[in-house]
Parts: C-alpha cells; structure tokens; sequence
C-alpha cells in the first residue's frame, strides 16, 4: 500500500491568521496519524507564514510515523534537518517568496550543489527525495547526486486528468519505472486528492508515497478530518 503522509502546513496557517495557538498544530498531527495517517509533512519556509521552526521541534517529540520536512536546503533548513533528524528531507527548489511548489530541480545543472547537501544530510541518517518533473533525465540526474528517493511534481498530471488522463499520466509511469530501475524509491505530491489519486495509485502501483495537504485539509471542512483521511487512504488501497 502506498503510504500517506499529511501535509499540516494549512493548519498552521489557519492558527497563524488569529494567532494563538488553535488549532493545535502538534494536536492536530497526532489526530492525523491517530486516524490513520502513516507520516507527517512539514514545510517550514523562511518567512514562517505558516509552520514555524519551532512547530518542527516540537512535532519530533511526538511524530510516531515518519516526518517528513519539506524545504529549500539553505543553511537553515540543514540546520534545522540536522537538529531534528526526521525520518525523510525532501528538497525543493522553492524561491523564499514561493506561495507553493510549482516545478521540480534541475538534478543535472545542480549536481554540485545538490550532491553536497545530499552528503551532508544522509549524516543525520535521514533518507533524502527530491523533489523532481516526471523527466528520466531529471531522475537519473538525481541518482547520481545520491538521492534516496524522487517526488514527483504532480500538478501537471492533477491540470489534464479531466481531459486525458491516460496522456496525462504516462510521463509519470516512463519516470517512475525509470526511478525503480536505477533503485529510487517514488513518491509523490502536489495538487492530487480524492478524484485523481486513485488512478495515480493504480497507474503506479511501485508508489512508496504520497504528500497531500491542502486538497485534504480542505475535504476535512466538509468530512472530518478522520473521515477524510479514512477516505484518502481508501483510494491508496
């Protein structure tokens, strides 16, 4: 079964708009994986407009899946990384002003780059994916840098599922079945929920996991959140 792992920045951003602190955001991740959840994702950005760094600390002292800590590796986010130690570092090539991921690395023009922050993550023992376009090269560039794992950028599959998903999905299956040759594990994130995870999960049936905040935070306004999660692992089965 594909695993699940709960992106808990919208809930952040919720306590953030009042200040305060509800929702709990610590409470909320143990609820998620209470219900059903088997990891958390986090992306602290630098402006902290949503999770802070001090969420993540606390969050490692009560995780019990694996936690998931998004970002772009700047000194920071290493820092951050190395204290905490979570059970994966996924990097992206977010901008600091970034509203949301919206492309994956370039794994060949920053190999250098890449390569060296890679090494230095894995000595906290952290399993490492980068965050990739469902492009061969880009994953065969990020086996060469040591990535452990890929995540594939899902919001151009999630933009023509409704029109043509079987054209939509098939750069997807040529990387995925690329990442699996070259011995990368494949997840994946963005923009997917209850209408097109389902045929991603079946398409790709070697899927080791999913990221999913804001589509199931926003489900959870009408189901619950046990519901929903319930029903976002239902369609991983």
């Amino acid at each position: 079964m594909t695993r699940l792992s709960v992106n808990i920045n919208k809930i952040a951003t919720l306590r953030n708009a009042r200040g305060g602190n509800n929702p709990k955001v610590v409470e909320v991740a143990k609820d998620c994986e209470r219900f059903g959840a088997q990891g958390i994702t986090v992306h602290p950005r630098p402006d902290e407009r949503h999770i802070r760094y001090q969420d993540v600390l606390d969050l490692k002292k009560v995780v019990t899946t694996e936690l998931n800590i998004e970002g772009y590796p700047d000194d920071r986010y290493l820092k951050l990384v190395s204290e905490v130690k979570p059970a994966q570092a996924t990097l992206v090539p977010d901008k600091p002003d970034a509203i949301t991921s919206n492309a994956g690395w370039d794994t060949l023009k920053n190999e250098k780059f890449l390569s060296k922050v890679i090494n230095e993550l894995k000595k906290s023992g952290t399993r490492v994916s980068v965050f990739v376009n469902p492009d061969v090269g880009m994953v065969e560039g990020a086996k060469k840098i040591g990535a452990d794992r890929i995540e594939l950028y899902t919001e151009p599959y999630a933009s023509h599922y409704h029109r043509q998903r079987e054209a939509a999905i098939k750069p997807y299956l040529e990387a995925a079945s690329a990442a699996r040759q070259i011995g990368l594990g494949v997840n994946a994130g963005h923009d997917l929920d209850l209408t097109n995870l389902k045929f991603l999960r079946q398409s790709v049936p070697h899927l080791n996991e999913v990221s999913i905040g804001h589509a199931l935070i926003c489900d959870a306004l009408y189901f619950g959140l046990e519901n929903t999660i319930q029903l976002y692992l239902r369609e991983l089965k």
